[in-house]
């Protein structure tokens, strides 16, 4: 696949733009972006080389150089030459289906063309495309660069063998595809997510914990098994010797006790400040980009951990 794909091309550099150009770059590709935002460039640049140190210590491909990133001014000249394009334009529908009719009608026939959208369904995307067959929706995880989970998601229209391409190709670029069965708006981790957060939101607004305590009772306790299992696996050894099933008779009844909220609270004025006030609080005097470059060092060595206790995620 990796003789295949030899050219590459990012639409949008924003936080997940600049993301795929990191790992893009430290996989040994060329790489082309195109953002109409003025300074585009040169904050791209500068993520790159922020990025580096981490994607350094987690092993670049022998013929990784930032050197291999080329601006366009111009949209269609970006994507012509491309062999694979990904499109990371912000989350509004009729601007990203535009964009993406722009791709598809300069982008070579062949090319495959992937979304990083977080919400929006592939069959809405690829509706006005001339070559709907090639598009699906690509959706990764920051820092897109160290992050290995990429969700991958067909249209209606989008040809299963595309599919299959696009899996082989993220495995050889150290991802690790999620493949889903159907469409769902949010896809699945973003979903899980939100969940999580809404919950999450519920706990700070009803004063029944800090945006800090909300934080620790993750880090210190869900979070820390989730890293290696997850929610399924983790619920199976809650079991005992008999496992899911055991766990399933016991706290399965459980499941019909009101303790969470579906639905979100109301994001008032009170509760903005309340959490915006929180997290600038606890994070103290540091920085984003000093927060960021813990959560690099953090996960560099959480991976190397993963992979340690999973081999065959390294596979």
């Amino acid at each position: 696949m990796k003789e295949a794909i030899k050219k590459v091309s990012v639409i949008g550099t924003g936080v997940i733009g600049n993301g795929w150009i990191a790992r893009f770059l430290a996989q040994g590709y060329d790489v082309t972006a195109f953002d109409p935002a003025e300074g585009a460039e040169e904050r791209t640049r500068k993520a790159i080389d922020h990025a580096w140190t981490s994607l350094e210590k987690r092993g670049l491909a022998p013929d990784a150089s930032k050197d291999r990133l080329t601006f366009k001014d111009d949209l269609a000249e970006a994507v012509a030459d491309a062999d694979y394009i990904q499109e990371n334009v912000p989350e509004r529908e009729e601007l990203k289906k535009n964009v993406l009719n722009t791709i598809d009608q300069h982008a070579k026939p062949e090319d495959m063309i992937g979304s990083s959208t977080s919400g929006i369904m592939p069959s809405i995307l690829q509706a006005g495309m001339k070559h709907p067959e090639r598009f699906f929706v690509a959706h990764p995880f920051n820092p897109v660069y160290l992050l290995p989970l990429v969700e991958v998601i067909g249209g209606k229209k989008t040809n299963g063998a595309v599919i299959e391409m696009a899996n082989k190709f993220f495995e050889s670029i150290d991802m690790k595809p999620l493949v889903l069965h159907k469409e769902i708006d949010g896809h699945v981790a973003d979903r899980l997510m939100e969940a999580l957060w809404r919950e999450a939101l519920h706990l700070v607004n009803d004063g029944i914990a800090t945006t800090e305590e909300v934080d620790n009772a993750i880090i210190y306790g869900a979070g820390l098994r989730w890293a290696q299992m997850g929610p399924f696996l983790t619920f199976h050894l809650a079991g005992g010797e008999q496992g899911m099933r055991h766990m399933l008779e016991q706290f399965g009844p459980a499941l019909k006790l009101p303790w969470t909220k579906l639905e979100a609270p109301e994001l008032t004025d009170e509760l903005k400040e309340r959490v915006i006030a929180g997290c600038e609080s606890y994070s103290g005097d540091q920085s984003v980009a000093e927060l960021e470059a813990k959560r690099n060092e953090f996960l560099v060595k959480l991976l190397d951990l993963v992979e340690e206790y999973w081999p065959e995620s390294k596979q």
